[in-house]
């Protein structure tokens, strides 16, 4: 008999159907010769603290760096600690069993890292020495698992995958538990989580928040002229320079009103080609999910990775935006399949020859970039449909012939200033006509030349403001962490530094969700707005090591290197230990940025415990309490006396200088609501009533 282990129970039915295994046993199937079990995700995890036998958080244990680590069935939290989940305890027994029993197994877990640390790491705990193979495939169709089931890999191939992603995890688990121990212990009450890939993530989105709070706008000033174009209509120039005084500005504005023309002092036309789109990997797709569609990273994936299951889409964990020679051989066949749906309808032409912008065979590591299968696409919801569709469409462009547009830009001066118009005509739409092409995109300029005289039909001076950059989305938030931070809008070399980027295509939405779960930001409209825990969090870490972007890219870097072979795990496993040990330290000295003083005034919740100042909360003393309330509030800092007065009285006096998320500034009353939670109350006006709006 042969054991088949898939990821999960809906892809363990699929492979059992085909394979013949059809009689239903408890937590496999059985048939044909095989036996097709499952995982629930991962099984085996790394032990916690206590199975080291460190409990609680004591100074005096960390940091904690197991020699060996030892691999414990999933654990469940309870009232008396952690526990081993019934069900995964169960499910191990059954498919230890079928491990021993079997004369090979064939690992089936999703094809990539972490799908193969979940076998691995089963395969470790159980002791199992039977000789295993990979079954790796980018979708399940019938035809992909049947070509794969024919085309069993040897199971040592994906060695270097599973050490990388046994690092990954190992890493993370040291710098988790002994970062967050160590500052939790620092602060002396609550908990506050860090992480390897957690902590860099929200240092960007607080570095966001303060750059956009703390910008302060400038005013500018700006001349336009408009000219007859006769043909073509009346064409508008702006001035090249933007005056940053009024005066300046005012007194050219009035000379170039009263010059009457304007001299053309270059004509330059170009023709421009607009690249097609590189295909989708998971973070494109999330980023313009998140873009168009307002959804989250999370809720993109769990779509993504619906339609895989479906047999709709390829593989959704992927990192590359390219497919290799031979699957390029199917997108004339998958693109006339597009072309029947009536979404698409005329958009795709069947006797045009498949441009090869996303073939590359060298640029695909684990899985190609995201494809439709060829599967209909029958009673999906319309979340589902808009995820489907997006990747159906992307197909089409970037399959598509490339735009080409003609450019014209003119300068001209007028009374000692300089003006520029631009124009574009679309002379091939190609892959821009498959969502079709804006007019405004469209602004035609006359063939004027050098030296040509232009009558002013008008002319205007208009104030602007500069503008900060805008908070965070989760679109811009996946694209800083691909990135590691660095702002890049080119496909090409964003594609070049994905290994260098924090988190992976598989991971960085649950980093995102971790954060919200924390409550170290929160979602305001599509922004990303970090909380006064957060903030409170960054303050103290900024400037360390645990919150340092780019060093976590390099870490990303590495574990590449690991999975191709080119770097050993131990000299990285070294690397993260000696960093843990520099991290804790650092982390333990933050004791004087938490250092407390006495409020004088017993806690509102509990009433037993007393209220502590520190640097950025109050805290009650009373451990089984240990209410927070933080000084930050709509980007204002409450005073000892105000924190005194909500403490005493339950609010505080009428305060000024608090600004909304929209940058406006507000006056209100600060107040508890009956969770102890902090609350405004606005003073009443005229002919309205007192309203109360909760922030966190």
């Amino acid at each position: 008999m042969k054991t088949i282990i898939a990821e999960k129970p809906s892809v363990a039915r699929e492979i059992a159907r085909i394979v013949g295994a059809t009689k239903r046993e408890e937590g496999y199937f059985e048939g044909g010769g095989y036996a097709v079990t499952w995982a629930f995700g991962h099984l085996v995890q790394l032990a916690m603290p206590d199975g080291y036998g460190i409990r609680g958080f004591v100074r005096d244990n960390l940091p904690v760096i197991p020699d060996t680590f030892t691999l414990v069935p999933r654990q469940v939290k309870t009232d008396k600690g952690y526990k081993p989940d019934s069900g995964v305890v169960s499910q191990i027994k059954t498919v230890t069993r079928l491990f021993k029993e079997s004369e090979q197994i064939i690992v089936a877990t999703d094809a990539g890292r972490e799908g193969e640390l979940i076998f691995r790491y089963l395969y470790h705990y159980t002791g199992c020495t039977t000789p295993f193979v990979r079954l790796w495939i980018s979708s399940l169709t019938d035809k992909a698992i049947r070509d794969g089931l024919r085309n069993l890999e040897a199971g040592d191939k994906y060695d270097n995958l599973y050490l990388a992603a046994k690092a990954r995890s190992e890493s993370d688990w040291l710098v988790g538990i002994n970062g967050t121990q160590a500052l939790s212990i620092a602060a002396g009450h609550g908990t506050y989580s860090v992480g390897r890939v957690q902590t860099p993530t929200l240092a960007m989105v607080c570095a966001r928040y303060w750059e956009n709070r703390r910008f302060t706008p400038e005013p500018f000033w700006q001349l336009h002229i408009a000219t007859d174009g006769c043909d073509e209509g009346v064409v508008k120039f702006s001035s090249s320079e933007k005056w940053k005084e009024k005066e300046p500005a005012t007194t050219l504005y009035n000379k170039v009103k009263e010059a009457g023309t304007a001299t053309v002092t270059k004509a330059e036309r170009k023709e421009k080609t607009e690249e097609t789109p590189l295909l989708y990997d998971l973070t494109t797709l999330q980023k313009e999910a998140n873009a168009k569609h307002g959804f989250t990273a999370e809720h993109t994936l769990e779509i993504a990775q619906k339609l895989y299951e479906k047999k709709l889409v390829t593989y959704p964990r992927t990192g590359s935006r390219y497919i290799p020679e031979d699957v390029f051989a199917e997108i004339p066949r998958l693109l006339a399949f597009i072309g029947s749906l009536p979404e698409w309808k005329e958009k795709v032409n069947p006797k045009a020859v498949p441009t090869r912008r996303s073939v590359d065979d060298g640029k695909v590591t684990d899985h190609h970039a995201l494809l439709v299968t060829g599967e209909k696409p029958l009673f999906l919801s319309k979340e589902d449909n808009t995820v489907y569709q997006m990747i159906a469409g992307r197909m089409i462009e970037a399959f598509s012939e490339k735009c080409v547009k003609d450019t014209a830009t003119v300068t001209a001066e007028c009374a000692g200033v300089e003006f520029v118009a631009k124009g574009c005509i679309i002379r091939q739409a190609g892959w821009r006509a498959v969502y079709g092409v804006e007019d405004k995109e469209e602004t035609t300029i006359p063939g004027w030349r050098e030296g040509d005289t232009l009558p002013l039909k008008a002319a205007s001076i208009t104030e602007g403001k500069t503008k900060p950059k805008p908070l965070h989305t989760e679109a811009t938030l996946l694209s800083a962490m691909e990135t590691a931070g660095k702002e890049i809008e080119d496909d090409a070399l964003r594609q070049a530094l994905k290994d260098c980027g924090i988190g992976t295509p598989a991971t960085r939405a649950a980093i995102i969700e971790t954060l919200f779960k924390r409550g170290y930001m929160e979602r305001c409209k599509k922004s990303l707005v970090p909380t006064e825990k957060g903030l409170a969090l960054h303050s103290v870490v900024k400037t360390m090591r645990i919150a340092d972007v780019a060093m976590t890219g390099e870490w990303e870097k590495n574990l590449a290197r690991i999975e191709r072979g080119e770097l050993p795990a131990d000299t990285f496993r070294k690397e993260i230990e000696a960093y843990t040990r520099e991290i804790t330290s650092e982390l333990l000295s933050c004791d004087k940025l938490f250092s407390r003083r006495d409020s004088g005034c017993k806690c509102p919740k509990c009433g037993t415990g007393m209220m502590q100042f520190y640097g950025k909360v109050v805290r009650c003393d009373n451990a089984e309490c240990g209410l927070p309330v933080f000084r930050l509030k709509a980007n204002r800092s409450l005073s000892d006396d105000e924190i005194k007065d909500l403490l005493t009285e339950g609010h505080t006096k009428l305060l000024k200088g608090f600004k909304s998320k929209q940058g406006k500034s507000f006056d209100a009353i600060v107040t508890f609501d009956g969770d102890y939670n902090t609350t405004f109350v606005f003073p009443e006006r005229k002919n309205k009533a007192t309203s109360t709006r909760r922030r966190k």
